[in-house]
């Protein structure tokens, strides 16, 4: 921006000011004047904000809350004269019905913060705090609202940042002009269906194009032998862009359907160079003057193009028309979208490849390891010994993790050292697997818990009669009653595996069953027993309720 550059205030006079421009608040100015308002904050965190205050002074005020509203957004790349583009718009709507909109060749150009330069300059939305009323041709009175935007790709944004700022503003507006410089490349129609689709994500689901128009104006445009300045030069060279060919990669015909699928309509726009002087002298304030004479007559064409009231379209949304209080509505509802989770966050090109090349290769590895360990043990292969198992689940690990290490994979060593751990933890988890088939295998582990149930009726029998022979009744008692739980208990086990009811209940008598198997002393096997119990002990208490004690059952038991 020019150093000593004019100020508009209110849009009635010029003042002097001294450098950048003074943006005074409200509340330091008592009258209100014409100037950017900041809605879309975007903080160090890369957090989203909106300022719901400003936005509904903008857009709440009573000549306008109640009418339908046309919201014009110009977005792409930074440093690439957005902001320059708007005020020339601004002095269009000043001057609606003037011939002479543009002004004397001496105006600087003022209205949003613009200059030149390599670093950004605006940050977020902002938006024109004076809305325009104007007449359309069939009679109705609409609201016209200018925003601007943040340049994508600067380098203080994450590709999240781009994509959020990017579909909010084409999801708000009624017209997005996409701001190109020089040439419609192949990145910047991936670049537009990353942030469409990051936009229509947020959107409900609809059967009508979620979008309206799109105006892809490509500025410095350097070939107008080929397609001349303008629209009809813009509509011939964009349709030859945009065309989809039978010979065309399929990769390239979706970005195409894509675009196509989403908005109603698309136009082109072919604008020429400003001129030398505008690209390199630092002091340059937007006087007539200093542009090229071609640019200027290109840009009496492109301004009432877009803005003359018979252009103008009307924010829709699912085939309704929107008014200036319904779109303060849909700007909460979507930035609230976007400030949760709910969205995948968008990532770069690299990014993206490298996680794929990455998760192949876990899958070309996990795949190696469950071919081997099915030759091992899988399927009809008979029982293996669990030190041998584990043995070849060893070496055959290793194998995996080494066919993972070979592949050459994009991302770095740091990156791909997350990518090697999941694939070590899920080898682990299909080992386990493994375990659990190849033991189902072993004829004495399936009959682990009825030969158990099977010893310990053996033994209570043995001992109830050893200890009712001698006369210690009460452990005879003891005995004989732990035999009947044990014979219910194996009959409920046999029943379960016949007819696969009650799985949780096998599960917790299997569990038992292997403490008392597995144990070698007795307290080691009664400590194992007591915790499995007391885990399942609900399951217990449903399948055998304890009956409630008899008073001086033993001793009539023992005069009988």
């Amino acid at each position: 921006m020019a150093r000593n550059r004019k100020e508009r205030n209110s849009w009635g006079s010029f003042t002097e000011k001294g450098g950048a421009y003074d943006w005074s608040s409200e509340e330091e100015e008592p009258v209100a004047r014409a100037e950017p308002v900041q809605v879309l904050v975007v903080k160090d965190d890369h957090s989203f904000e909106l300022d719901e205050a400003a936005l509904s002074r903008i857009l709440l005020s009573e000549a306008v809350r109640d009418r339908e509203v046309v919201a014009i957004s110009v977005a792409g790349a930074f440093r690439k004269g957005k902001s320059f583009l708007m005020d020339f718009m601004l002095r269009y709507m000043y001057n609606l019905g003037s011939e002479e909109w543009l002004g004397v060749p001496d105006e600087p150009l003022t209205g949003f913060s613009w200059r030149g330069g390599s670093e950004r300059e605006t940050t977020g939305i902002q938006i024109w705090n004076e809305v325009f009323l104007v007449d359309k041709p069939d009679g109705r009175k609409v609201a016209v609202l200018l925003m601007d935007t943040q340049g994508t790709f600067d380098s203080q944004s994450t590709l999240r940042d781009s994509a959020t700022v990017f579909a909010l503003s084409t999801m708000i507006s009624s017209m997005q002009v996409y701001n190109i410089s020089q040439n419609v490349q192949e990145d910047d129609l991936q670049h537009l269906q990353l942030f469409t689709e990051y936009g229509r994500l947020a959107m409900e689901e609809t059967f009508l194009k979620p979008f309206q128009s799109m105006i892809f104006l490509v500025r410095d445009w350097s070939f107008p032998y080929e397609f001349p300045y303008g629209q009809d030069g813009g509509m011939r060279f964009l349709e030859k862009r945009l065309k989809i060919s039978e010979n065309q990669h399929e990769e390239l015909q979706n970005v195409r359907k894509h675009i196509h699928s989403c908005f109603t309509n698309i136009s082109c726009f072919l604008l020429p160079h400003p001129g030398l002087k505008v690209a390199t002298n630092p002091n340059f304030d937007g006087r007539l003057k200093e542009i090229d004479g071609e640019f200027i007559r290109n840009l009496k064409v492109l301004v009432p193009w877009l803005l003359s009231p018979q252009n103008l379209d009307v924010k829709e949304i699912n085939g309704n028309n929107i008014t200036c209080r319904g779109l303060v509505e849909y700007f909460k509802a979507y930035i609230k979208i976007y400030q949760g989770e709910e969205l995948p966050h968008p990532k770069s090109m690299l990014q993206a490849t490298a996680e794929a090349n990455n998760l192949a290769a876990v899958a070309a590895a996990k795949d190696l390891y469950n071919k081997k360990m099915e030759e091992v043990c899988g399927g009809d292969r008979p029982f293996l010994a669990p030190a041998a198992l584990q043995a070849r689940h060893g070496e055959l690990r290793e194998e995996a993790l080494r066919l993972f290490r070979g592949v050459k994979k994009m991302g770095g060593e740091e990156f791909s050292r997350r990518y090697l751990q999941q694939l070590e933890g899920e080898i682990d988890e299909v080992f386990l697997q493994y375990i659990k088939h190849n033991d189902s295998k072993n004829i004495f582990h399936a009959a682990r818990t009825p030969a158990t149930l099977f010893v310990v009726i053996f033994i209570m029998y043995v001992v109830a009669g050893v200890t009712g022979f001698v006369g210690v009744d009460v452990i005879a008692s003891l005995c004989n009653m732990i035999l009947g739980l044990t014979l219910i208990t194996l009959c409920t086990w046999a029943y379960i595996r016949y007819s696969g009811e009650y799985r949780e209940l096998g599960a917790v008598i299997d569990q038992v069953a292997g403490a008392l198997w597995d144990q070698g002393s007795t307290n080691e096997a009664l400590y194992k027993l007591y915790n499995a119990a007391a885990g399942h002990r609900h399951l217990y208490h449903h399948a055998f309720p304890t009956p409630e004690p008899e008073p001086h059952a033993h001793p009539d038991r023992k005069q009988n």
